[in-house]
């Protein structure tokens, strides 16, 4: 017996819930007969994002036809009654409107994304109404390379792989005050990276379905120390001398002090205070025999660096003809000849 002729008849004998499986089963490829196809007139595309509620719009054409809902091979409705095991899934209807038999999905997801036909049986033939659902997704990073360790001079390469629906695109940019941008894609290459270059890497996902999702690489770089600053002061007998030592270093580098060629150590007039990048040596109470060249040393796993300070021996100023003789100031002594017992000192440099 022909399908059709079997709907009819259903229809006509009122056994509608028989009707409305014939008719679905028109719909089902392997029920079709050989050769023959169904044709459907449009398709309407609705478009969801993950994690919203769908509406898949349908109306009957009356009062008395019915309706049902099919998903690829699957029945989620047939009329009012439930096939699908999914709690997810109802059927919708505008207040005083009887003829919407609107099919809503809570929560989608990528699962849903596909064809649903909409089958309206009347007293005829049934009428399908194939829409096709587009679940779109957010970006979402997924893989991202852990933070590494490097030494300057060498090669690295990170990636970040993400996923989303459409395909999002993914770019990379080194944090810094400038925010250098890179060339998009999964990997980044950097070729004989620099201490300059340290720092974290963020990669960007990004769709048109929400705000990109984002996430950072540190890449710490070591490289061997340099000292960049060396500072002394003259300073006279019985005097404190300074002596500062600033270097950088990746690791952080450890500070020796040497007078000559022997190694000073703390005690006995002597301080020594280190930083993760700063040295500072102290000498209380300086005596004729701490004068002379001192060299600091900073050293790490990867090298190491000297550099060399004097310290001098600044004479103490005397008094000439009621001036005060420095090496470096100048005082003047006034005797205000309103009151003897006021003195007004003035220093002028040189």
């Amino acid at each position: 017996m022909d399908i059709m002729i079997a709907v009819q008849d259903a229809c006509v004998s009122g056994q509608w819930l028989t009707a409305i499986i014939l008719s679905l089963c028109c719909f089902l490829p392997s029920c079709l007969p050989a050769g023959q196809t169904v044709d459907y007139s449009s398709v309407e595309s609705v478009v969801s994002r993950q994690g919203d509620t769908a509406l898949l719009r349908c109306y009957l054409l009356d009062g008395i036809s019915k309706g049902a809902w099919l998903n690829r091979s699957s029945i989620i409705f047939a009329g009012n009654d439930r096939w699908s095991a999914d709690p997810r899934v109802s059927i919708v209807s505008s207040v005083g409107d009887k003829h919407e038999y609107s099919l809503q999905i809570q929560k989608v997801d990528v699962s849903d994304d596909g064809q649903y036909t909409c089958s309206i049986q009347s007293e005829r033939n049934p009428r399908p109404k194939l829409l096709n659902l587009i679940v779109k997704v957010p970006p979402k990073i997924y893989d991202i390379s852990s933070d590494i360790t490097v030494n300057e001079g060498s090669n690295v390469s990170l990636i970040c792989t993400a996923s989303g629906k459409p395909e999002p695109s993914i770019s990379w940019r080194h944090i810094t005050p400038l925010a250098r941008k890179y060339d998009s894609g999964e990997y980044l290459n950097i070729t004989g990276i620099t201490r300059d270059q340290a720092g974290d890497y963020e990669c960007s996902a990004l769709n048109d379905i929400a705000s990109p999702d984002t996430k950072a690489v540190k890449v710490t770089v070591n490289f061997a120390p340099s000292i960049h600053e060396m500072k002394s002061h003259g300073v006279g007998l019985g005097r404190n001398a300074l002596l500062r030592c600033e270097a950088a270093a990746v690791p952080s580098p450890t500070f020796e002090w040497y007078k000559g060629e022997k190694r000073i150590i703390k005690g006995q007039g002597i301080e020594i205070k280190n930083l993760s990048s700063r040295s500072v040596l102290t000498v209380t109470n300086m005596t004729e025999d701490r004068y002379g060249n001192y060299t600091c040393v900073a050293s790490n796993k990867l090298g190491t660096a000297n550099a060399s300070v004097p310290l001098i021996h600044l004479p103490p100023p005397f008094m000439l003809h009621g001036q005060c003789m420095c090496r470096t100031l100048t005082a003047v002594l006034k005797v205000s000849p309103e009151s003897l017992k006021t003195l007004q000192t003035i220093w002028m440099k040189k």
